[in-house]
């Protein structure tokens, strides 16, 4: 059965990668002229935004009942800085999106959203940190699976 661990480690992943993947193309898009570049950075930055809202919505999930304690504290961590990194996802999109409809194009506007997406990008990198620690360091969301040793030679799938 999937439980909300299981969903939000599945789910944290894409947003990560669409957001980072997208922010390297604003980044070629400065210096190339191609339109290409700056299409690809918004699409993968809204696909990211959306990514980035079901992790934290998954990730509400699974926290819940990991309160006290060096859990605790690593968890509060954890979703303080998601929910950091969620809101400056949204207002990068929104940014975006605001430049896309009003067809901004003054030249301190592509540098804003290069900042902006590079807060962003460090929000993301210092939630995963903590994420990473939680699972790596605490041991959250893992089921161990030991062996049974108190019936030798006695298989409990037979």
């Amino acid at each position: 059965m999937i439980t909300a661990s299981h969903l939000h480690a599945m789910v944290v992943h894409f947003p990560i990668a669409l957001l980072i993947v997208g922010f390297l193309s604003a980044v070629i898009a400065l210096f190339n002229k191609k339109p290409f570049f700056n299409l690809a950075a918004f699409y993968l930055l809204l696909l990211g935004t959306a990514g980035a809202i079901a992790a934290y919505l998954a990730g509400n999930a699974a926290g819940e009942g990991m309160e006290g304690g060096t859990l605790g504290k690593a968890m509060e961590l954890h979703e303080q800085a998601a929910t950091i990194a969620l809101w400056l996802t949204c207002i990068t999109a929104v940014f975006y999106l605001a430049v896309a409809v009003f067809k901004y194009k003054k030249g301190w506007v592509k540098f804003a959203r290069i900042i902006l997406f590079a807060v962003t990008i460090a929000a993301i990198a210092r939630t995963g940190y903590l994420g990473g620690q939680l699972v790596y360091k605490h041991g959250a969301g893992v089921e161990l699976a030991l062996p049974d040793f108190s019936n030798p030679g006695i298989d409990k799938d037979e």
